[in-house]
């Protein structure tokens, strides 16, 4: 009898320890799926992060994160290449980010290859419309998400990071804080991606291009009346650019704009340039900074 009560205490002991070391229990998910847009008339993938603690209470309701990715990129990558779900994991285990839900959809691809790209409505490709019509409401219906200004964020890097601007600028009303990283507030004057036919205006990339000078970051606050200036003090700022970055000079372009508009920002000049790793490096502030303006 005492061998066999050994034995028991001894697999207990085990499998204490194999939950501890293989971290059997709940645990966050990153999933990849998809929506029709009637909008785009096609399927528009999306991947998104639920932290531990969603399946263990289905009563609770997060604040959620918009994270957007760059030219050429697709959903996955702020998954696969900046190792997103990791730090979320890490930095909420910790406590300086706290529970929220992460979303990060499929705005591009290889645009070289045909494939649209971009944030802003363009003829052929009214993304901003799929955006604020079917994927935003679509995402807070289906997940436990609180849906309201105070607890939703948007962030992103490069392309990624002007739509982040962009949307967060005319969109104030949506958002408490936006993380730009590496953004790309206006076409830049050397480094931007060229286009195969400039002369064709049916080329993608130069409607994007296009686009991108529509909705310069940096002129929506030049032209702000006292009325948008207040708009844009609603939303918590933060710009995040490496000092080796192409698009360092439109970044602080845009923070001396808002600094003449009297509009409250936080600015990081940091050693790096435009890299997947300066992006993911970029997450140990950018988490805890939406985790702080939650709420408020």
């Amino acid at each position: 009898m005492k061998r066999i009560l050994i034995s028991l205490i001894a697999c207990c002991l085990l499998g204490v320890a194999a939950h501890a070391q293989f971290g059997w229990g709940p645990q966050s998910k990153v999933v990849t799926d998809s929506i029709y847009s009637k909008v785009l008339k096609a399927h528009r993938a999306y991947t998104i992060y639920l932290p531990k603690s969603y399946e263990v209470n289905p009563e609770k309701k997060y604040p959620i994160l918009y994270l957007l990715h760059g030219v050429m990129g697709t959903n996955e990558g702020w998954f696969r290449d900046q190792r997103a779900g990791e730090v979320l994991d890490q930095l909420i285990a910790s406590g300086e980010a706290c529970d929220m839900i992460v979303v990060s959809p499929n705005a591009g691809g290889n645009i070289y290859a045909g494939v649209w790209n971009g944030y802003f409505n363009m003829p052929g490709w009214a993304y901003e419309d799929f955006f604020y019509q079917e994927f935003l409401p679509y995402i807070e219906s289906k997940y436990r998400v609180i849906g309201d200004k105070q607890h939703r964020a948007i962030a992103g890097l490069s392309m990624g990071g002007g739509g982040t601007t962009s949307y967060a600028q005319r969109h104030s009303e949506l958002y408490c804080a936006a993380y730009a990283m590496s953004a790309l507030m206006n076409i830049p004057e050397f480094g931007a991606m060229p286009s195969k036919e400039p002369a064709n205006p049916e080329d993608k990339m130069e409607i994007l291009n296009k686009s991108v000078r529509e909705h310069s970051c940096i002129d929506y606050v030049l032209q702000a009346d006292d009325v948008r200036k207040e708009q844009l003090r609603s939303v918590q700022w933060y710009v995040d650019c490496g000092d080796d970055d192409f698009l360092l000079d439109r970044n602080i372009e845009f923070v001396q704009a808002m600094h003449r508009a009297q509009i409250p920002l936080q600015f990081r000049v940091r050693d790096g340039g435009h890299t997947n790793e300066y992006w993911h490096t970029a997450l140990f502030t950018c988490l805890p900074f939406v985790s702080r303006c939650f709420g408020k």
